[in-house]
């Protein structure tokens, strides 16, 4: 089945750390990636990124759908970026080296080409961070490590519940689209594009009925067992801190002050190699 944001269980380093300590270096990550276009320090990040996830025991195919809608994403950024603004990078780092000439304003130029290059870096070394922190976290754990940060109790059990909800709507899914497809409905690849699109928005109904009826029963059971009353919980879930999990948020708490420190020397937050 593909794999859409589901915890995927692992006896990995990663897999350890609490869920608050996933969180705030998520944070810490994504702060000191996108307050930078320090292109040496973007490079390091997406080398880390990739060992990231060598360590915490990830296969390409346990999150190959994601990875897919992403690179569309990139892909797609890259291509409005220069389709409405393709100068950018020309007034950006102050000079122009014109490598291939398109049409009226449309240059191929090196320093455009660069903007691009850091623009692809910054997607490059936060979303496999995201990827990350979503597949070695426990949506039980996680609830709890929001609660541990201040979240109240209730939002952070109602993001508990539409986490582990996920696998649940893709498996009907599929449930329902075996049972159509026995019916004689064609949505295998011999189908056109239309007719495909067009079986998977009749899945829509049922599934949407179905969920529907699931959160009908979770919330009468919730409201049974008297969920929101108190102004606190406990959690079964819930860990402390170790020396992994202070030793790593302290690594990215340290990343950030790299980060900005190398924008205030470098006089600005993008590096420039053609001045």
């Amino acid at each position: 089945m593909t794999n859409l944001f589901n915890y995927i269980d692992r006896p990995s380093p990663i897999h350890r750390l609490t869920g608050a300590c996933k969180l705030v270096c998520l944070v810490a990550w994504s702060v000191a990636a996108m307050t930078s276009f320090y292109t040496p320090l973007l490079c390091i990040m997406t080398v880390a990124a990739v060992v990231l996830f060598r360590v915490a025991q990830l296969k390409v195919k346990d999150i190959s759908f994601m990875l897919g809608v992403m690179l569309v994403y990139i892909l797609m950024n890259n291509i409005l970026i220069y389709l409405f603004s393709p100068n950018h990078g020309t007034s950006l780092y102050g000079s122009q080296t014109v490598l291939l000439r398109i049409a009226g304003p449309y240059v191929v130029t090196a320093e455009q080409l660069f903007y691009h290059f850091n623009v692809i870096l910054k997607n490059a070394c936060t979303i496999p961070i995201v990827l990350l922190f979503v597949c070695t976290t426990n949506p039980s754990e996680f609830a709890a490590s929001l609660n541990r940060i201040g979240v109240s109790y209730r939002i952070s059990y109602a993001v508990a519940l539409a986490l582990r909800y996920i696998p649940d709507i893709q498996r009907e899914y599929r449930d329902i689209s075996l049972a159509q497809q026995a019916r004689g409905t064609e949505m295998s690849k011999k189908a056109s594009l239309v007719n495909r699109l067009k079986a998977a928005s009749a899945i829509l109904i049922p599934l949407i009925l179905s969920s529907m009826e699931r959160i009908e029963t979770i919330s009468n059971a919730m409201e049974l067992r008297g969920f929101g009353k108190g102004k606190k919980r406990t959690w079964y879930s819930g860990r402390k801190f170790t020396r992994a999990d202070i030793l790593c948020m302290l690594v990215c708490l340290a990343l950030v002050l790299v980060s900005l420190t190398l924008t205030y020397l470098n006089g600005g937050r993008y590096y420039n190699p053609f001045g």
